[in-house]
């Protein structure tokens, strides 16, 4: 394995997970690592809570909770679309999702969350079989019959950069993610 790539994974495994965030805490992270450390106290008081996952969710600090659920849709669509972001969560932060990027000034953003809840709210019942099913098959069928897919394109072609907005809005507001 190169070097850069151990080093890389290492440094990931072995980072700092925050179980608490103050604006002290949060100007004492570098940039690179900033989102990854909002995001690992997020996934750190959610641990052992899966049942109760929405209401923690709820509870979060708006920045906590806007940078968590817009990474999740970024996250998903990154690896296989926004057919497999509703697939995978059921939409279940795809509203917060929309005030998430507008928290952070990704209007673009938001406004592509917002058409992608409405083409899901419009297939959602013809694409239920799929669902009740289960399987990779059933989610590979749903994807063809899903149309979602031409939104994945311009996702990764929008011209926000939400890591930078992220960031910025964390250091102009740390108060908005900052809790215990």
């Amino acid at each position: 394995m190169d070097d850069r790539i151990k080093k890389s994974l290492d440094d990931f495994a072995n980072r700092a997970i925050y179980r608490t965030l103050s604006p002290q805490i949060l100007a004492s992270i570098p940039d690179d690592k900033l989102e990854q450390a909002v995001f690992d106290y997020a996934v750190s008081k959610l641990e052992g809570h899966d049942e109760d996952e929405a209401n923690i969710v709820n509870k979060f600090p708006p920045g906590v909770r806007a940078l968590y659920v817009t990474w999740e849709v970024e996250a998903e669509v990154n690896n296989g679309g926004f057919h497999q972001y509703y697939w995978n969560a059921a939409g279940r932060y795809s509203k917060q999702a929309v005030e998430g990027f507008e928290f952070f000034g990704a209007v673009k953003h938001a406004a592509l969350m917002r058409e992608a809840n409405t083409i899901r709210a419009k297939e959602i019942d013809a694409l239920s079989k799929f669902r009740k099913e289960d399987t990779s098959e059933a989610f590979a069928k749903s994807s063809e019959a899903s149309h979602l897919g031409p939104l994945d394109e311009r996702f990764f072609t929008l011209d926000e950069k939400l890591s930078l907005l992220r960031v910025a809005k964390i250091r102009s507001m740390p108060a908005a993610f900052s809790g215990g």
